[in-house]
């Protein structure tokens, strides 16, 4: 029972890792909400990260680089800034672009809810309740047991009880009325709960959990640094490591006392009033805008094509195929 139990909780782990805050690359940018669908960080180490990119331009459909030639891929994305061109004009235009990065990002959101959703709720039903959901990937763990293995920090389920009891925090904060089952509206803020408002303090506090490794409720310059960069005893520090130190003592410790509390979290990692999509779409004109008459044309896109799909080509089979309404 107990190996078949894992197996569940193994599979649950690997669909649930889109509800988990995006840490891939390591700099302080990692844990920012909101930047795209994607997992890349605009600027790694302070250098321009292309395949940023690629990912806010292209959404899923930048996971298979390298299967198309320069050509084709060149080909490929004439058809998409046809797309983009709305009122087929022969300019892109900001909104135009920013209208499109926005669509590639909540594309993602769309199908991945729609998976899981079908995938956790085979029979359709208007809402899944905790129940099944804990069941289908849990297995049979129960609230009692996840108590009594939380207390053995030895047992070797530990880390997967914390997660249970991250889902369910989630779950319970993902249901607006409280019944303890949720609608497919709910179930896609449990899933992508950077996107829902009122899910933003679970995010926090999920951070928090994450970095604060001796659970003092704040969150140190080494636990900062450590949460990015590990390195050898006497390696000397990178550059870019001495740059986060300063962002820390600078600007994400806003009262000086050496430590982030939620509220200096939710600042750094939720920042207010900033349009990431916006400011993706002024990049990428700026980037390719060769008569800086800060709209572009298809040919000014083609030209500069690498910086939309890569230097290597992508794969824009879906987005082509697809007849839903942009």
């Amino acid at each position: 029972m107990r190996a078949f139990m894992f197996l569940q909780i193994l599979i649950g782990f690997s669909i649930l890792t889109t509800a988990i805050p995006k840490q891939v690359i390591p700099d302080g940018e990692h844990r920012i909400l909101n930047k795209d669908a994607g997992s890349k960080d605009h600027y790694v180490h302070s250098q321009h990260n292309p395949a940023y990119d690629h990912e806010a331009f292209l959404g899923e459909e930048a996971k298979t680089f390298d299967q198309l030639t320069p050509e084709e891929s060149t080909r490929r994305l004439g058809i998409i800034v046809d797309k983009i061109d709305k009122d087929s004009d022969g300019y892109v235009t900001q909104e135009e672009l920013k209208d499109w990065i926005m669509y590639t990002q909540q594309r993602y959101i769309r199908d991945d809810v729609e998976r899981q959703w079908v995938s956790h709720n085979p029979m359709g039903k208007e809402k899944l309740s905790w129940t099944e959901y804990k069941d289908m990937v849990y297995g049979d763990m129960e609230e009692q047991e996840v108590e009594k293995r939380e207390s053995d920090k030895t047992d070797e389920s530990f880390s997967y009880v914390q997660m249970y009891k991250r889902d369910r925090r989630r779950w319970t904060t993902a249901d607006l009325d409280g019944d303890d089952a949720l609608t497919k509206e709910e179930f896609t803020a449990f899933l992508h709960a950077e996107d829902a408002e009122h899910m933003k303090d679970v995010i926090v506090l999920e951070t928090m959990e994450d970095i604060d490794k001796d659970q003092d409720g704040k969150i140190s310059l080494a636990e900062y640094i450590g949460d990015m960069y590990r390195g050898e005893e006497g390696e000397e520090e990178p550059e870019w490591v001495k740059n986060e130190k300063e962002q820390f003592s600078l600007y994400r410790d806003k009262n000086g006392d050496g430590f982030l509390n939620a509220d200096e979290v939710k600042t750094w990692i939720i920042p207010a009033e900033f349009d990431h999509a916006e400011a993706e779409s002024r990049h990428l004109i700026y980037e390719a805008d060769t008569d800086a008459d800060h709209k572009l044309t298809k040919s000014e896109i083609l030209e500069k094509y690498d910086i939309f799909v890569g230097s290597q080509a992508t794969d824009f089979g879906e987005a082509l195929a697809r007849h839903d309404e942009f």
